[in-house]
């Protein structure tokens, strides 16, 4: 099986199960009109007001955060490779009375199954390891948008990729790469990151992590200007059990000294 079919089966065996998670909060965005994705608030500094911008979200998943992105005021299509995640987020969507497109297709054949151009391109964690080439990504961000818009992203951090959580010892280790590498990252997993008691049979994926200088330079490259880049001590997830600590407003730290280690970054490039 290619990669994109070994993924794919794994997001879809998996949407309906994040669906019914308490990690998605899908009642809450039904009861409550104005409640937005942890990921999104925790942005709302940094994205800015952005009524009426033509959007699109790329690998969108079960569409909370381009439901959010909604309500804040944007006109959003989201697009996504799982089927099954976008029933999802096309259930939610129609609960909720929000008009949002979802199109089905890989992100790389974005420009040639969306209408652009776009004001606002958005990606939120969890997405770039699904990419074996970075660059080929950025350029499809550029081909997406007008001259003047942006992108906006918030990601888990290369390094904190490189990780082994694993350890027993507590240590941090880099195992893993940093760099993009043509050969996939090979995970046999039957589990995955929200609370659920259901068991999966589709285990295996394919993933590539992307240096941090790699991602930048693929987006300078393509005709972008950087405009912000903040990198976080924390996560929206327990990216490393037993060693970090939940703050008040649902990151995660390291218990122990947690400025050795960025777990997260927000970054934000204008299409010249």
């Amino acid at each position: 099986m290619t990669y994109l079919q070994l993924n794919r089966a794994q997001w879809d065996e998996r949407a309906p199960a994040h669906a019914a998670s308490p990690g998605y909060s899908r009642q809450r965005f039904i009861d409550d009109p104005s409640y937005l994705s942890h990921e999104v608030r925790f942005d709302l500094p940094r994205l800015g007001p952005i009524d009426g911008l033509r959007t699109v979200h790329l690998q969108c998943h079960i569409g909370t955060d381009t439901l959010s992105l909604h309500r804040l005021g944007a006109t959003v299509t989201g697009l996504d490779f799982s089927g099954a995640s976008l029933a999802e987020a096309r259930a939610l969507a129609a609960a909720t009375g929000a008009p949002i497109d979802y199109v089905e297709a890989d992100v790389y054949d974005a420009p040639s199954v969306l209408r652009g151009p776009f004001d606002l391109v958005y990606t939120g964690i969890g997405a770039l390891c699904w990419l074996p080439d970075i660059k080929r990504w950025a350029g499809v961000v550029a081909a997406l948008l007008r001259p003047g818009g942006r992108l906006f992203i918030r990601e888990g951090h290369p390094m904190l990729w490189a990780i082994d959580e694993t350890r027993a010892d507590g240590l941090l280790a880099v195992d893993q790469a940093y760099f993009e590498r043509v050969e996939p990252l090979v995970w046999d997993e039957d589990g995955t990151y929200v609370e659920t008691d259901v068991t999966f049979s589709n285990t295996v994926t394919h993933q590539w992590n992307h240096g941090l200088g790699e991602i930048v330079t693929a987006l300078l490259e393509s005709g972008f200007s950087l405009t912000m880049l903040q990198e976080h001590d924390s996560a929206p997830w327990d990216a490393l059990p037993g060693r970090t600590v939940e703050d008040p407003h649902g990151e995660h730290r390291l218990a122990d000294r947690p400025w050795r280690l960025p777990q997260t970054y927000t970054l934000q490039a204008v299409l010249q």
